[in-house]
Protein backbone atom coordinates (compact mmCIF):
# COMPACT_ATOMS: atom_id res chain seq x y z
CA UNK A 1 0.00 0.00 0.00
CA UNK A 2 1.37 3.42 -0.94
CA UNK A 3 0.53 6.59 0.98
CA UNK A 4 0.14 10.13 -0.37
CA UNK A 5 3.77 10.87 0.48
CA UNK A 6 4.92 8.00 -1.70
CA UNK A 7 6.11 5.88 1.22
CA UNK A 8 5.31 2.21 0.89
CA UNK A 9 3.59 0.55 3.85
CA UNK A 10 4.18 -3.18 3.79
CA UNK A 11 1.80 -5.04 6.11
CA UNK A 12 3.86 -8.21 5.68
CA UNK A 13 6.70 -6.44 7.51
CA UNK A 14 4.57 -6.24 10.65
CA UNK A 15 3.03 -9.70 10.48
CA UNK A 16 5.71 -12.10 9.27
CA UNK A 17 9.27 -12.42 10.55
CA UNK A 18 11.87 -11.99 7.82
CA UNK A 19 13.70 -15.28 8.16
CA UNK A 20 13.03 -18.76 9.43
CA UNK A 21 14.92 -18.66 12.72
CA UNK A 22 12.88 -15.63 13.88
CA UNK A 23 9.68 -17.34 12.74
CA UNK A 24 10.65 -20.52 14.61
CA UNK A 25 11.52 -18.46 17.69
CA UNK A 26 8.10 -16.75 17.55
CA UNK A 27 6.34 -20.11 17.10
CA UNK A 28 8.22 -21.54 20.07
CA UNK A 29 7.37 -18.58 22.31
CA UNK A 30 3.72 -18.77 21.33
CA UNK A 31 3.60 -22.52 21.91
CA UNK A 32 4.21 -21.79 25.61
CA UNK A 33 1.63 -19.00 25.59
CA UNK A 34 -0.88 -21.31 23.88
CA UNK A 35 -0.19 -24.04 26.45
CA UNK A 36 -0.99 -21.61 29.28
CA UNK A 37 -4.11 -20.44 27.43
CA UNK A 38 -5.42 -23.98 26.82
CA UNK A 39 -4.72 -25.24 30.33
CA UNK A 40 -6.47 -22.20 31.79
CA UNK A 41 -9.50 -22.76 29.56
CA UNK A 42 -9.57 -26.43 30.47
CA UNK A 43 -9.20 -26.15 34.24
CA UNK A 44 -10.61 -22.72 35.16
CA UNK A 45 -14.25 -23.01 36.25
CA UNK A 46 -14.67 -19.47 37.64
CA UNK A 47 -12.74 -16.22 37.02
CA UNK A 48 -11.68 -15.96 40.66
CA UNK A 49 -9.58 -19.12 40.21
CA UNK A 50 -7.23 -17.29 37.82
CA UNK A 51 -4.12 -15.96 39.59
CA UNK A 52 -3.33 -13.27 37.00
CA UNK A 53 -5.28 -10.22 38.13
CA UNK A 54 -5.49 -8.68 34.66
CA UNK A 55 -6.69 -11.91 33.04
CA UNK A 56 -9.20 -12.31 35.87
CA UNK A 57 -10.66 -8.84 35.21
CA UNK A 58 -11.10 -9.67 31.52
CA UNK A 59 -12.66 -13.03 32.41
CA UNK A 60 -15.07 -11.41 34.88
CA UNK A 61 -16.17 -8.78 32.37
CA UNK A 62 -16.36 -10.86 29.18
CA UNK A 63 -16.70 -14.46 30.37
CA UNK A 64 -14.00 -17.05 30.76
CA UNK A 65 -13.48 -17.95 27.08
CA UNK A 66 -13.95 -14.49 25.55
CA UNK A 67 -12.16 -12.64 28.33
CA UNK A 68 -9.17 -14.95 28.39
CA UNK A 69 -8.92 -14.94 24.60
CA UNK A 70 -9.07 -11.15 24.45
CA UNK A 71 -6.53 -10.81 27.25
CA UNK A 72 -4.07 -13.24 25.62
CA UNK A 73 -4.35 -11.45 22.27
CA UNK A 74 -3.87 -7.99 23.77
CA UNK A 75 -1.12 -8.96 26.22
CA UNK A 76 0.95 -10.97 23.75
CA UNK A 77 0.58 -8.99 20.54
CA UNK A 78 3.49 -6.68 21.51
CA UNK A 79 5.76 -9.71 21.93
CA UNK A 80 4.95 -10.92 18.45
CA UNK A 81 5.30 -7.45 16.95
CA UNK A 82 8.75 -7.01 18.53
CA UNK A 83 9.87 -10.39 17.22
CA UNK A 84 8.59 -9.63 13.74
CA UNK A 85 9.94 -6.10 13.53
CA UNK A 86 13.30 -7.07 15.00
CA UNK A 87 13.71 -9.70 12.33
CA UNK A 88 13.41 -6.96 9.68
CA UNK A 89 15.29 -4.16 11.39
CA UNK A 90 18.19 -5.70 13.30
CA UNK A 91 21.07 -6.91 11.20
CA UNK A 92 23.85 -7.87 13.58
CA UNK A 93 27.31 -8.97 12.48
CA UNK A 94 27.92 -12.66 13.07
CA UNK A 95 30.33 -12.09 15.99
CA UNK A 96 27.69 -10.09 17.85
CA UNK A 97 24.71 -12.21 16.78
CA UNK A 98 26.37 -15.35 18.12
CA UNK A 99 26.20 -13.76 21.61
CA UNK A 100 23.00 -11.70 21.38
CA UNK A 101 20.66 -14.34 19.93
CA UNK A 102 21.29 -16.92 22.69
CA UNK A 103 20.87 -14.08 25.21
CA UNK A 104 17.51 -13.25 23.62
CA UNK A 105 16.55 -16.91 23.96
CA UNK A 106 17.55 -16.92 27.64
CA UNK A 107 15.39 -13.84 28.26
CA UNK A 108 12.45 -15.36 26.38
CA UNK A 109 12.99 -18.62 28.23
CA UNK A 110 12.75 -17.05 31.66
CA UNK A 111 10.36 -14.12 31.23
CA UNK A 112 7.90 -15.50 28.68
CA UNK A 113 8.11 -19.27 28.33
CA UNK A 114 8.94 -19.89 31.99
CA UNK A 115 6.15 -17.67 33.26
CA UNK A 116 3.56 -19.15 30.91
CA UNK A 117 4.70 -22.69 31.64
CA UNK A 118 4.43 -21.97 35.36
CA UNK A 119 0.97 -20.47 34.87
CA UNK A 120 -0.20 -23.33 32.69
CA UNK A 121 1.08 -26.08 34.95
CA UNK A 122 -0.12 -24.38 38.13
CA UNK A 123 -3.55 -25.90 37.47
CA UNK A 124 -2.31 -29.48 37.89
CA UNK A 125 1.32 -29.47 39.13
CA UNK A 126 1.42 -28.46 42.78
CA UNK A 127 4.95 -27.23 43.16
CA UNK A 128 6.78 -23.99 43.83
CA UNK A 129 6.45 -21.28 41.18
CA UNK A 130 10.21 -21.03 40.84
CA UNK A 131 10.53 -24.74 40.07
CA UNK A 132 7.76 -24.62 37.46
CA UNK A 133 9.20 -21.48 35.88
CA UNK A 134 12.72 -22.93 35.77
CA UNK A 135 11.35 -26.13 34.22
CA UNK A 136 9.58 -24.12 31.53
CA UNK A 137 12.71 -22.07 30.86
CA UNK A 138 14.83 -25.20 30.50
CA UNK A 139 12.26 -26.78 28.22
CA UNK A 140 12.22 -23.64 26.06
CA UNK A 141 16.03 -23.52 25.88
CA UNK A 142 16.22 -27.17 24.87
CA UNK A 143 13.63 -26.63 22.15
CA UNK A 144 15.33 -23.42 21.01
CA UNK A 145 18.65 -25.22 20.75
CA UNK A 146 17.07 -28.02 18.72
CA UNK A 147 14.71 -26.03 16.48
CA UNK A 148 15.80 -22.38 16.35
CA UNK A 149 19.58 -22.85 16.40
CA UNK A 150 20.53 -19.19 16.91
CA UNK A 151 24.19 -20.16 16.98
CA UNK A 152 24.33 -20.99 13.26
CA UNK A 153 25.54 -18.62 10.57
CA UNK A 154 22.75 -17.27 8.42
CA UNK A 155 22.76 -14.98 5.42
CA UNK A 156 19.48 -13.17 5.03
CA UNK A 157 20.31 -9.89 3.33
Amino acid sequence: MQSRTGAVFDLKRFLLPKNNHWLRRAALVFAFIFFDYLSTLMFCRAPHEEANLYARVFMENFGIFSGLTLFVLIANMPIYMVLSLDSHIIKLPHKIAIVIEPLVDVLFAWFIAGLHFSGGTSWFWYSQDLLRQASGALLYLAAAFLFVKPHTVHNDN
